[in-house]
């Protein structure tokens, strides 16, 4: 009999199995895989618990997204179009769309430099942009036949990086007393402000704020009985275990990164590599100078540097890796786009029109990087499109809190007065975070014209999450800030909509 129970609830997960692992492509996307091997080559092993805390707290938001989307049968975007006021919801779908090309942007990087690695620089990096093109075509063919397909070819290509990342875990074998160490004591020894920096950047690149969106649309998927409590909180179960599974192997999978290239090339110097490099006939000697300068690795020079170190295999492999990680995150970041452009605007595009559009928007500029510029500048753009998708960051967490603490909204599901707390400080912690990543990305420009348009667009951009904030913290029952009855409640009831997905 308890055999037989252990199966029924096995049988249970399985049916709500997906949505989590779709959506914990976003913390494996190429912009992470690129914070990983920074942090391992800057901080070595030091930094890995804020790896581990910042999946911890992406899990808990993404628990919030999880519950909005199976308590109401609304996601996100939905939700925001009927409690916001026109300006303020056109203003959050502007700034969600910034984030979602931001993050198309890194994966069309990571795609081109991983074909220029597999050819041995036979691809170009502006062909490689081209051949992105392609992903429109793979995922509209795989979106034919169902979600479940979908998911499927998506836990393969988790699989290919996990396989990919794990062997040059134990190719270059780390101290695992250190990977230990460094996962489980909250401390930096000797860290200094590029440590810090870097800490900043690694809880940015981990919290990705269309992700949200995407998890409170995916988990519609699954037919719920809405108007029973008992459904909804089993779902609300099985859809945690699920995300807390998917984001252990994301997480196990960043940390293979961190602790091979914390490992190997920690404290390393561009002579030592450029020896190394000559020593085995690399040809791409030539981006290391001859200094006694700490190596900067980048997505391109680590596929290199361990090429030089271990051989070509580890080269061809890691650039495997990389592949699959960009081909995964375009295809999830193409659903997000969907769901909030249906969600604000009530707009229906056709799939083939809604990708060729983000995938058109993110490769112009980066085929002309491509074009005009080097390797460098293109992996360089990443910096930049991190601190972007920081910027739109509040404006996924602080929707979720509010209609996630609505008990007009979430009935006998809304937050309780710790999460709520919890949720506040959490927020705060990570918006505080984001935006000391941003200052520090700014005040390097060195530009006094940069300085002033940063300047005039901070106050709009202020204003706009002092607003937001407002309404967060009426909803968490702050009502006395309630002075114009602006918190727009919706009718006490569960919404049960028509599965969007092939169940």
């Amino acid at each position: 009999l308890q055999t037989l129970k252990i199966d029924l609830r096995f049988r249970k997960l399985w049916a709500f199995t997906g949505p989590g692992f779709l959506m914990s492509i976003a913390y494996l996307d190429p912009g992470n895989i690129e914070s990983d091997l920074q942090s391992g080559a800057k901080a070595g092993f030091k930094l890995l618990w804020v790896l581990l805390g910042a999946t911890i707290i992406g899990l808990l938001l993404q628990r919030l997204a999880a519950r909005l989307g199976v308590v109401t049968g609304m996601h996100l975007a939905e939700v925001c179009n009927r409690q916001y006021p026109t300006v303020p919801r056109i203003i959050l779908w502007l700034m969600v769309e910034l984030a979602i090309i931001g993050s198309d942007m890194q994966e069309v990087i990571g795609c081109a430099i991983a074909f220029n690695l597999l050819s041995v620089g036979r691809i170009p990096l502006w062909a490689g942009v081209l051949i992105t093109i392609i992903d429109t075509f793979v995922f509209l063919f795989l979106d034919k036949y169902g979600l479940r397909k979908l998911e499927a070819f998506f836990g393969f290509l988790i699989t290919i990086m996990a396989l990919s990342f794990g062997y040059e875990y134990v190719r270059v074998a780390p101290n695992q007393g250190e990977v230990l160490k460094g996962m489980f004591v909250p401390y930096c020894e000797g860290c200094g402000p590029v440590q810090l920096e870097q800490a900043v950047g690694i809880v940015g690149a981990v919290i990705m704020p269309h992700n949200i969106y995407l998890h409170s649309a995916l988990v519609k998927s699954r037919q719920v009985d809405r108007a029973s409590k008992k459904e909804v909180k089993e779902a609300n179960k099985y859809y945690f275990i699920e995300s807390s599974i998917a984001l252990f192997i994301s997480f196990l999978i960043n940390v293979f990164v961190v602790a091979v290239f914390a490992e190997a090339f920690y404290d390393k110097t561009n002579m030592e590599v450029n020896q190394q490099c000559n020593e085995t006939g690399s040809p791409h000697t030539d981006l290391f100078p001859l200094n006694n300068e700490t190596l900067q690795v980048d997505i391109y020079k680590g596929g290199v540097v361990l090429g030089c170190f271990f051989g070509p295999a580890a080269l061809y492999i890691w650039a495997i890796g990389i592949l699959a990680a960009g081909q995964s995150s375009t295809m999830t970041g193409t659903y997000s786009g969907q769901f909030v452009m249906e969600g604000f605007l009530n707009l229906r595009w056709s799939r083939f029109a809604r990708v060729l559009l983000t995938r058109s928007i993110a490769i112009f500029p980066t085929l002309l990087v491509a074009i005009f510029q080097d390797v460098q500048h293109l992996t360089g753009m990443n910096d930049f499109l991190n601190v972007l998708q920081s910027m739109q960051l509040p404006f996924a967490l602080i929707p979720i809190l509010t209609f996630t603490s609505l008990t007009s909204i979430m009935n006998d599901f809304a937050n309780g007065l710790v999460w709520k707390i919890g949720g506040g400080v959490t927020i705060l912690l990570v918006c505080a975070i984001n935006m000391y990543f941003v200052v520090v990305y700014v005040t390097a420009l060195n530009s006094v014209l940069l300085y002033v348009l940063s300047a005039l667009l901070s106050v709009a951009y202020l204003c706009f999450i002092g607003y937001l904030v407002w309404q967060c913290l009426i909803a968490l029952g702050v009502s006395c800030l309630d002075v114009c009855g602006r918190v727009r409640n919706p009718p006490t009831v569960l919404i049960e909509e028509e599965p969007e997905f092939d169940s």
